[in-house]
């Protein structure tokens, strides 16, 4: 498959451009980006073509990897949709949910799959995990920790405009929800959103089977204390998820693999634009509690 990246950002440049290059079954035909030089750049590390034309990056493939905010991914991918390319995306799906649907009907109408990369369902260990606690079920309550210090630290992540703007909630809210979904089922109400430390938040869900969860989410931790941890308490016990070996790159290209079958066989990913509407309209939920100081 003759697949393009959208976005010269540094996911771009550590994941999304290694994990094209790597992989033996796409073609990775070029790079696209809002800073033309930086395109050049990371076009040239990896042995492709820079394209200064968005549309042109997209008559030329039948697929796009998108790393850029999700603002603009939502746009775009609307665009890369009903020019017939099958988008392999990243979370957040966008951070509206008129955004998110817009996407979601573009990927109907076109007929073209869909993966929104949640980095936790594409690492094998914690695939595993999650799919093994679905089957096993009876579930009384979870814990749910993604702490980073992205603020706090020197990560190139601490740049970024729409994580500034948006905090933990947008930037690792996802990771949560794509792991407790799965697992506990849909979240029928957000019962509880309060604000902690810099942009910390504390979140209470309410799922469909009658679990309640809690998440705890901050992109301003001290570097000692970052890390993630999801914990489930049920009648078989506890379990804590177990922490991956392979980092983002393998996981993409697992993404990627995921994207080709879609596309072969037609049948949806579990995590596919769908399923990112989905995870959009909760954190929108949650953040209109945030704004009404509830």
């Amino acid at each position: 498959m003759r697949i393009g990246l959208l976005g010269t950002g540094p996911w771009a440049d550590m994941a999304h451009a290694p994990a094209l290059d790597g992989h033996d079954d796409v073609d990775f035909v070029g790079v696209w980006g809002r800073r033309p030089q930086a395109a050049k750049e990371l076009a040239e590390r990896h042995g492709t073509r820079a394209y200064d034309d968005v549309d042109a990056l997209l008559a030329d493939v039948e697929a796009v990897a998108v790393a850029l905010p999700p603002a603009v991914q939502a746009e775009l991918a609307v665009r890369a949709a009903r020019a017939g390319c099958h988008l392999l995306l990243d979370k957040p799906l966008a951070t509206t949910v008129a955004q998110g649907r817009a996407v979601v009907e573009a990927v109907r109408e076109a007929r073209v799959a869909s993966v929104v990369f949640f980095t936790t369902r594409f690492q094998p260990e914690t695939e595993a995990w999650i799919a093994e606690q679905a089957e096993a079920g009876e579930w009384f309550t979870a814990r749910a920790q993604w702490l980073g210090a992205v603020f706090g630290g020197d990560s190139p992540f601490a740049r970024s405009p729409w994580r500034r703007e948006k905090g933990a909630l947008w930037d690792v809210g996802p990771h949560a929800l794509s792991v407790l979904l799965p697992v506990l089922g849909d979240v029928r109400q957000v019962a509880a959103a309060v604000p902690g430390p810099g942009d910390t938040v504390h979140l209470v869900l309410d799922h469909a089977g009658g679990t309640s969860s809690t998440l705890t989410l901050s992109l301003s931790a001290p570097p000692a204390a970052a890390g993630a941890a999801v914990e489930l308490r049920g009648g078989t016990g506890v379990t804590l998820m177990p922490e991956s070996s392979q980092g983002p790159v393998p996981a993409l290209q697992r993404a990627v693999d995921a994207l080709l079958a879609a596309a072969r066989t037609g049948r949806p990913h579990p995590c596919d634009a769908v399923f990112g509407l989905r995870v959009t309209e909760i954190l929108a939920g949650a953040e209109a509690l945030l704004g009404d100081g509830r």
